[in-house]
């Protein structure tokens, strides 16, 4: 199972959230490994002619890998816990399927393609700063994997 992230905007490569997120990304590489699964990569698109969240949707769809899943990170998505997560990862890798995680602009995801996720996931009812939701993504990733290879790092 291949996992991609596919976000609108790109991180300052010098920047904490840059750092994080290449750091969790990096971490999760040996333990995909131990699951069979392939690498964790990003795709960053970008609206550069400001024409709104169905500009940047038209963006996003083309960087989707064909036939993955989507998962869109959305504030009115399901909330999971980290073992729930976890063996959702597990089932759709089970099936083959690879799987794509969007996430919007400063204005969300365009509700057409929110619509033609095959899940929304929330991380709370609180609104996330997009740079933010593209660290705890690659966190909650490599949380996935640890859970599922048994490492000491999800101790809950």
């Amino acid at each position: 199972m291949k996992l991609t992230v596919c976000a609108v905007g790109r991180l300052v490569s010098r920047s904490e959230e840059r750092a994080l997120t290449d750091d969790y990304m990096s971490r999760f590489t040996p333990a995909a490994r131990r699951l069979g699964w392939g690498p964790l990569s990003e795709i960053e698109v970008e609206d550069r002619k400001s024409l709104g969240m169905s500009a940047e949707a038209e963006l996003l769809r083309r960087a989707i890998p064909k036939g993955a899943v989507i998962i869109a990170l959305d504030e009115r998505g399901k909330p999971m816990t980290s073992p729930d997560f976890a063996e959702r990862l597990r089932n759709y890798g089970d099936q083959g399927r690879d799987v794509a995680f969007v996430i919007g602009g400063a204005d969300g995801i365009d509700p057409g393609l929110r619509a033609e996720a095959d899940m929304l996931l929330s991380f709370g009812s609180m609104v996330w700063p997009h740079k933010l939701v593209r660290v705890m993504l690659a966190e909650q990733i490599y949380r996935a994997a640890t859970i599922l290879t048994g490492s000491p790092y999800h101790r809950a």
